[in-house]
């Protein structure tokens, strides 16, 4: 359909922009950053932070804002000014929901591109600098005598900023979509125009509850101390604050609506959707703590992984494997309670709500995640440009919390990556059984071609990580062989 097509651009050419975006708020803010460290490293906190924010705010406000507008004009072309029966109503709005899915689609498809393709120049760069310097020519880090150190410091923008920004711009976008596809059957939302566009006022609920939040930052001086603490706070103010402001907005849902899945009715009430915004939202919050435990050098798991460096490199290395995978118990288990409860009560509706609570709070979640590679080239500008040996220190320690909000970015990107590609497939059955002649569409893990779709599937992700290593890998000694001579 070329309205999903035109649909598709659009959200490419917004990932691409929102990219863009990140990458441009970023350098503004590295060397501001250098230089408040310079007076202070409470002010290079803020500095980072507001840098952070800038980014946040920029890129989940331009993502709905283009969604909204997207779909009151697909609404203006689609939309007749009557319909002739309820099943009529139906029909054409599925086909403007559908056509509007292609807006995350191609989002997604930019930011596997820039995640991808950012990664990979990230680590290469950060590698090779790292290598050439240290090892084969015994330079400090980010020393101004190693030109690796300036694709080092550009490697930080294009991967954790750009990568990230677009990665998640793509997870919001199609959780959107995908909650609007999934509602377009229910004719009790559509009788409500406020209900049909609920998905779209969860997120800007969630960027009122971030910029409440936000000023909270500012309470009491930033030390060496309390730097980590205050970002990540950040995530429970915000939640806090988002699910008591979702409550009034639950009332513009109808008492009851009916939505159906795969030949299974579900009966909505406003309670249950805001029980599974708000599993989302915490098991999301749950998932950043979890993240931040696990890389935060303030607790156990850092602290035994850095005794195990003093026998040798084979511990380090299989105890930080043992480390990572253990890692992931309790959000897969959050990620198992968020599904089943979405599930069992409002279908794959609620699924895509609580993938949506999930990114709720989305703008403060990039805020801490852009302060941590501003904070990183902070210091990579400080010791280029031969300051005080202070000013370093003061982004070492921004950068030590920095690293680990980075992490907890990672952690929502995951997580929330899981519940939409779970709430896209549903909206992918919902549409084909729609359209069907059969009762219900069933996918039957024990059909041959099933099954071996699934053993081809879990391979993928080991092919994929196998690729982009050894892309890394190769891409780290040119880069060394480029330096050295």
């Amino acid at each position: 359909m070329p309205y999903c097509t035109i649909a598709f651009l659009i959200g490419a050419f917004t990932s691409m922009v929102c990219g863009y975006l990140g990458m441009l708020i970023a350098t503004q803010t590295n060397y501001r950053t250098t230089y408040a460290c310079n007076i202070s490293i409470d002010d290079g906190f803020h500095m980072a932070f507001k840098g952070g924010m800038v980014l946040g705010f920029s890129l989940v406000s331009l993502a709905l804002l283009v969604l909204y507008l997207l779909i009151t004009i697909y609404a203006a072309l689609f939309l007749p000014a009557s319909y002739d029966s309820d099943a009529e109503a139906i029909k054409y709005h599925r086909h403007l929901f559908e056509s509007i899915a292609g807006y995350g689609l191609g989002g997604s498809t930019v930011a596997l591109f820039g995640r991808v393709g950012g990664g990979i120049y990230t680590k290469a760069a950060d590698v090779g600098a790292d290598l050439a310097g240290k090892v084969c020519e015994g330079l400090e880090e980010d020393s101004p005598e190693n030109p690796g150190t300036i694709a080092d410091n550009v490697g930080d923008n294009v991967g954790d900023i750009a990568g990230m920004g677009a990665d998640l711009f793509g997870s919001l976008a199609e959780a959107t979509c995908a909650a609007l596809v999934i509602a377009s059957g229910s004719m009790d939302l559509l009788k409500k125009p406020d209900a049909i566009f609920f998905p779209l006022i969860i997120t800007a609920i969630g960027i009122f509850a971030s910029f409440i939040s936000q000023f909270f930052v500012h309470l009491g001086t930033i030390d060496k101390t309390n730097v980590e603490s205050r970002l990540k706070n950040q995530l429970l103010i915000s939640s806090v604050i988002m699910s008591l402001a979702i409550i009034p907005a639950i009332y513009l849902l109808p008492e009851t609506a009916e939505v159906g899945f795969a030949g299974s009715m579900y009966d909505v009430t406003p309670w249950i959707i805001y029980g599974c915004i708000m599993i989302g939202l915490w098991s999301g919050l749950i998932i950043g703590y979890v993240t931040e435990y696990y890389t935060s050098n303030k607790y156990s798991p850092v602290r035994n992984l850095v005794e195990s460096c003093r026998m040798g490199a084979a511990p380090n290395i299989i105890l930080g494997l043992a480390l990572g995978y253990s890692s992931t118990i309790i959000p897969i288990l959050c990620l198992a309670v968020t599904v089943y409860f979405c599930f069992a009560f409002a279908g794959m509706y609620g699924v895509a709500l609580g993938a949506i609570g999930m990114l709720g709070c989305l703008p403060i979640a990039l805020t801490i995640d852009g302060y941590g590679p501003i904070a990183d080239n902070a210091g990579g500008i400080s010791e280029m440009s031969y300051l005080n040996d202070s000013v370093r220190e003061s982004t070492d320690k921004l950068d030590a919390a920095g690293n680990t909000t980075a992490a907890i970015g990672k952690g929502f990107a995951i997580g929330s990556a899981c519940l939409v590609s779970l709430a896209l497939f549903g909206a992918y059955i919902d549409r084909v059984e729609a359209s069907s002649s059969t009762p219900s569409f069933v996918v039957n893990v024990l059909d041959p071609i099933t099954f071996a779709g699934l053993i081809v599937g879990a391979m993928i992700p080991y092919a994929f990580s196998a690729l982009t290593m050894a892309a890394v890998g190769t891409a780290a000694m040119e880069m060394i062989d480029e330096i050295k001579t």
